[in-house]
């Protein structure tokens, strides 16, 4: 569980492990790793909804949608700029599994959605992104835009500015597929040492399509063998 939440702080206090409330929903997505290389990651496909989204590109300050990223592999997270460690530890993990795709690493987008649209203007965050290569893309919504896509995959966050300023948030990565299908779900890209080469190797087979490890494909294989 803990592998999935993180608490930030920006006055340099250890990070927190915190239990949110959907549990349930934890245990349930922990339950399959059917057909992952690495145990960081966790089959979603058929239990998270499609990618769906209404947000701003803070780089072109254009409106995106799912369909804006159509054909691609997307990558969904939550994070914001002055996150201490969780966040650019994340980042720059995800930065060396998209250098050890190559080539098909243009294949993939990694959406980047800041939970602290207070602090993270446009510019702010945009440079931010940039400092981990074109991969990376910012998005920042209104309030209404943002909670939604939040209650949409469970993703638990709050930000609270007073007598700390501080932010929480979910630390997993969402994969989705190029045609907006959940597929796994990458925990734990801040550890020390976190599994570079078995991640990879799960997202390279979901770009490819090399893998089936749908919890409803499994059922129907089942039923008719």
């Amino acid at each position: 569980m803990s592998a999935f939440f993180r608490h930030g702080r920006e006055s340099g206090h250890p990070r927190l492990f915190f239990h949110a409330i959907t549990l349930a929903t934890a245990l349930l997505l922990t339950a399959c790793h059917k057909n992952l290389t690495s145990p960081q990651d966790v089959s979603t496909t058929g239990l998270v909804p499609p990618l769906a989204l209404a947000m701003d590109d803070v780089t072109t300050s254009q409106p995106v949608t799912a369909q804006s990223f159509a054909g691609k592999t997307v990558l969904l997270y939550f994070g914001y700029t002055n996150c201490p460690d969780v966040c650019p530890t994340s980042l720059y993990n995800i930065d060396k599994i998209l250098r050890r795709l190559g080539p098909l690493a243009n294949n993939v987008v990694f959406l980047f959605v800041t939970v602290d649209p207070d602090r993270d203007s446009p510019a702010t965050l945009a440079q931010y992104t940039a400092l981990f290569g074109p991969n990376i893309q910012g998005l920042r919504g209104t309030p209404d835009q943002l909670y939604s896509l939040a209650r949409r995959y469970r993703v638990v966050f709050s930000v609270t500015k007073t007598p700390v300023y501080a932010v929480t948030h979910s630390a997993a990565v969402y994969v989705f597929d190029a045609k907006g299908q959940s597929q796994f779900l990458i925990a734990g890209l801040d550890a020390p040492d976190p599994d570079i080469a078995g991640i990879t190797t799960d997202l390279q087979n979901s770009i490819t399509g090399a893998r089936d490890n749908s919890l409803l494909g499994w059922l129907e294989n089942l039923t008719s063998s």
